[in-house]
């Protein structure tokens, strides 16, 4: 490998265009164009400016006989960071509990409108004022999503620390990949069990609602449609914990959806979810305040879902087609 394809390797691996590289070095775009096409050759002062950027040895950058990427283990300017194994299995067990805490504060938030429904249906059987059962169960609603929300960012404080392995700016040590495997290997089996059984769940939850609605009783509805909201955050905690460790092997192996041609995919495909669930939760809070018709809100929470494959395979759609 010759020192263009050399810098246009190490380059691409940053995640950087050529303005940027260009900048870091504080030459023209033209000059870095004109490396990676050997048009011309970066002088002395330039590929030690380049070998303390990436991190690399000027022996590396300068022999082409040496194929293989020699680090410096110092680097200035630049997010590419070693995964040693004692650090790789930190961020794992990192991840699995982590993975325990997000699927927790999933459900809390999925299971967050059951007290306002059964206070409401209470009204419809017991001589409680409505004004009474609205505000308590409010302020139960409020408590299980701000928990949910500390924990989210909690969680998110917490990872920082592992942000360069999350944004796939590393390169990892001899025996990383091998230990990674062997625990995926190992886990696989229960990865499979968590996503059969979160999609049982799932498939099930709405059997009660439908349980309900033969009844034609409202309190009885509500109480089934709680059964619901309750399988299907089984249904998410299962999904989320299983999702949550599985991903966490797949970005130290760049593998599926963290593979390094894929990366920008996840990147916008996290994005668009992100945007859509937030979006999803304001229009349900915004028509039940606005309306304070929470007995029918709920519906929101079908037809987001639904609609959510769609938004995703549009996503995919267009993202290929941008290919």
């Amino acid at each position: 490998m010759i020192l263009a394809e050399k810098i246009m390797h190490l380059r691409k691996k940053n995640g950087w265009s050529q303005e940027e590289l260009a900048e870091k070095v504080q030459v023209s775009r033209q000059a870095v164009s004109k490396w990676e096409s050997v048009q011309s050759v970066p002088d002395l002062e330039k590929i030690l400016a380049l070998s303390r950027l990436f991190g690399v040895t000027t022996d590396y950058l300068l022999k082409d006989e040496i194929e293989e990427e020699a680090y410096t283990g110092e680097t200035e300017g630049t997010a590419v960071k070693r995964v040693s194994l004692e650090l790789a299995n930190r961020y794992l067990a990192w991840r699995n509990k982590a993975a325990k805490r997000i699927a927790a504060a999933t459900f809390l938030c999925i299971v967050s409108v059951i007290p306002l429904l059964l206070f409401g249906a209470a009204t419809l059987v017991y001589p409680i004022p409505e004004t009474l059962a609205a505000g308590a169960g409010l302020t139960i609603l409020v408590i299980l999503v701000l928990a949910a929300v500390a924990i989210f960012i909690y969680c998110g404080f917490l990872n920082t620390q592992f942000e360069f392995i999350e944004k796939g700016q590393f390169e990892a040590e001899y025996g990383v990949e091998g230990m990674v495997k062997e625990q995926q290997k190992a886990y696989r089996p229960a990865y499979v069990r968590y996503n059969i059984a979160a999609v049982c769940l799932c498939i099930l939850s709405p059997v009660p609602l439908f349980l309900g609605i033969v009844t034609a009783k409202e309190f009885i509805m509500a109480a089934m449609l709680a059964v619901t909201l309750l399988l299907a955050g089984s249904g998410a905690v299962l999904f989320t914990y299983a999702g949550v460790r599985w991903a966490s092997m797949q970005k130290l192996l760049r593998e599926g959806n963290y593979a390094r041609r894929d990366e920008r995919r996840a990147r916008v495909r996290t994005t668009i979810s992100t945007a859509y669930w937030l979006t999803a939760t304001a229009v349900y809070l915004g028509w039940s305040f606005l309306t304070e018709g929470w007995k029918t809100t709920w519906v929101v929470w079908p037809i987001a879902g639904i609609l959510f494959a769609a938004v995703m395979s549009l996503c995919n759609l267009w993202m290929d087609r941008e290919k």
